[in-house]
């Protein structure tokens, strides 16, 4: 029925054979190896059928397939490897190392029995061969007669540096770019199973495919990510097994970071930034002032940032943005010395970025002077200009409060004779106080020199320089004006006393000429009176008053009595006008009488 495969009672062997036995070496020529010192284990394999003891019992080498029937009773794995030293050998299923009991036995030539094999014993059997200097492994399929057996890893195999990496089928492989990554799907099965590939559930085409089950991809790349699955199939049934390849790239630096751009636009003004860079970065911020610090960093899976301030956790105030790539200091006064680092981690490796933050220090500076007082003579000084910097820019004064100002020393300038000039003496008073007058003055042409001594010149020196300025001038050209007051009135005015009026005058300002003036030209001058207090016999009055009336009743509420009240002349006794006496209140001329309550009558 499968005329490319070799039967025996009870065994049968997957693979095809085209000469007598013998044995091949893996690393080795076994005719000069053998005796050769300090090599590296080989195993050897063996690749003719296998050796039937009995009906029920098979013996056969690695490389080999074993189909168990059900008479087989006994399986022999055999393992025969060179080496120096000897190498120590190992067996392991399906990944996972052997464990031996009463039915799987560990034979003293280091072979592996199984007894009285069962449908759980199926699987693919690794010799590993190991000493100093290095290991070799072959494996060996046990499977039932029907659908197909793939011999599959559970392994996570990480590529970090190596150009090329072979896995078993069923493995996950994380690699960097670039490297040439071979997946093997070792298939044993009777009858012989064929081998498909496919990535994410699609057929790849034979270009992919080498001999034995093999897939390569050469040269990965990000695009080349992806689910992996090897199909083997007989006419018995299939089976599949699938490897997750994924793409590891380093962190590596950027140059920007969008995220730090948008922050900042939202932060208050005195914020400010830097990126940190594998060699270091270096930023100058103001004392108080936040700061923002990127790391601009890429690599696939996406690293895992951690910020560190001289090499240790952070432990001042601090916020984290952007998933961990953004670092804020709320203050940078916390962090005066040190350096800020951020370390970026994947699986594929790591990169450290770090900044250093400078923070500038308020200090008074005396660096400029203020414009000489005088331009010639002996009393022209600078005094140093005193202002408060912060990175050589000139801020408000009141940042500088706290540093000690220092100590300002005038400084002589333009120590030089001065130009000849006109001097003058302050303007005599002037003659006259109105109407016109005269006032003079000193003028004469000297020279101050540095010594502070002013020498007299000739006229002519100061006349080439500017004019001469006059010595006379006119002054008080106002006219003289002053106040008139006419003759006091009559004293009848209304009285304010006893025998005393008011009498009044009119004053006018006018010139010493007689022309009458305004009152405003005069208002320098004190005006008199216009209105005085004065005596009159009209105003010897007092009030007179009779005698109370008979009360109009003896009791109750209704009772009243009057009297009379004239306004009389001292004098002469008569009435007068009782607006004369208004300077003294009124007497009252009636009043009420006899408010008591009235008894009643039996």
């Amino acid at each position: 029925e499968y005329p490319l495969h070799r039967h025996v009672s009870g065994f049968t062997s997957s693979l095809r054979t085209s000469s007598a036995e013998g044995f091949l070496p893996t690393s080795v020529d076994l005719a000069n190896g053998l005796h050769r010192p300090h090599q590296k284990p080989a195993i050897l394999r063996k690749i003719s059928a296998a050796q039937q003891l009995s009906a029920s019992e098979v013996v056969t080498h690695l490389g080999q397939t074993v189909v168990l029937a059900s008479g087989t009773l006994s399986v022999l794995l055999h393992c025969e490897a060179v080496g120096n030293p000897k190498p120590t050998i190992s067996w392991a299923k399906n990944g996972q190392e052997v464990k031996y009991n009463n039915r799987i036995l560990l034979q003293p030539d280091d072979s592996l029995q199984i007894l009285a094999p069962v449908e759980a014993d199926v699987g693919f059997y690794v010799c590993n061969a190991s000493n100093a200097l290095g290991s070799d492994s072959v494996s060996i399929a046990v499977t039932l007669a029907g659908k197909p057996l793939i011999k599959a890893s559970r392994a996570a195999v990480i590529n970090t540096g190596s150009p090329a990496v072979t896995v078993d089928v069923g493995s996950t492989v994380k690699t960097i770019q670039r490297a040439n990554v071979t997946i093997s799907c070792q298939v044993a099965g009777v009858p012989e199973a064929e081998v498909t590939w496919f990535k994410n559930n699609v057929k790849l085409s034979s270009g992919h495919h080498l001999h034995d089950g093999l897939l390569l991809i050469a040269n990965v790349s990000l695009s080349d990510q992806g689910l992996y699955s090897c199909k083997a199939a007989n006419l018995r049934g299939e089976v599949t097994e699938s490897s997750q390849l994924l793409i590891l790239e380093p962190p590596r630096p950027l140059p920007y970071l969008e995220d730090l751009t948008s922050v900042l636009s939202s932060a208050v003004t005195s914020t400010h930034s830097v990126l940190t860079s594998p060699s270091g970065t270096k930023m100058t911020v103001s004392p108080g002032s936040s700061a923002l610090i990127g790391c601009a960093v890429d690599g696939h899976p996406t690293p895992n940032i951690t910020w560190l301030y001289s090499g240790e956790p952070l432990s001042l105030r601090h916020r984290l943005l952007a998933a961990g790539q953004i670092l804020q200091i709320l203050n940078v006064s916390d962090a005066p010395d040190g350096e800020f680092s951020c370390l970026a981690q994947n699986e594929a490796g790591f990169l450290t970025q770090k900044t250093s933050l400078a923070i500038q220090e308020y200090k008074w500076s005396v660096d400029k002077l203020m414009s000489c007082s005088a331009s010639c003579g002996h009393k022209g000084v600078q005094l140093p200009q005193l202002r408060c910097l912060l990175d050589g820019a000139e801020v408000n004064m009141s940042h500088c409060k706290e540093k000690p100002k220092p100590d300002l020393q005038p400084i002589a300038c333009n120590r030089r004779d001065c130009p000849s000039r006109w001097m003058v003496t302050l303007w005599s008073p002037c003659t006259r106080s109105c109407g016109g007058g005269i006032q003079m003055r000193r003028v004469t042409c000297q020279r101050l020199t540095a010594k502070g001594s002013s020498v007299p010149v000739s006229n002519e020196a100061c006349a080439q320089v500017s004019k001469r300025p006059v010595d006379t001038q006119n002054c008080n050209r106002q006219p003289c004006v002053e106040w008139v007051a006419s003759s006091w009135g009559q004293c009848n005015g209304p009285c304010i006393g006893p025998q005393l009026a008011v009498q009044h005058r009119q004053i006018f300002c006018q010139t010493k000429d007689g022309t009458s003036a305004s009152s405003d030209q005069c208002s320098a001058l004190p005006r008199p009176l216009s209105t005085q207090n004065c005596w009159t016999d009209v105003c010897g009055v007092h009030w007179r008053v009779s005698l109370w009336t008979v009360c109009t009743a003896t009791c109750g509420n209704y009772g009243f009595q009057s009297r009379r009240v004239d306004c009389v002349h001292v004098r002469t006794n008569k009435s007068v006008l009782e607006h004369h006496c208004s300077w003294r209140p009124r007497p009252a001329n009636w009043q009420r009488c006899n408010i008591t309550p009235c008894e009643n009558s039996t």
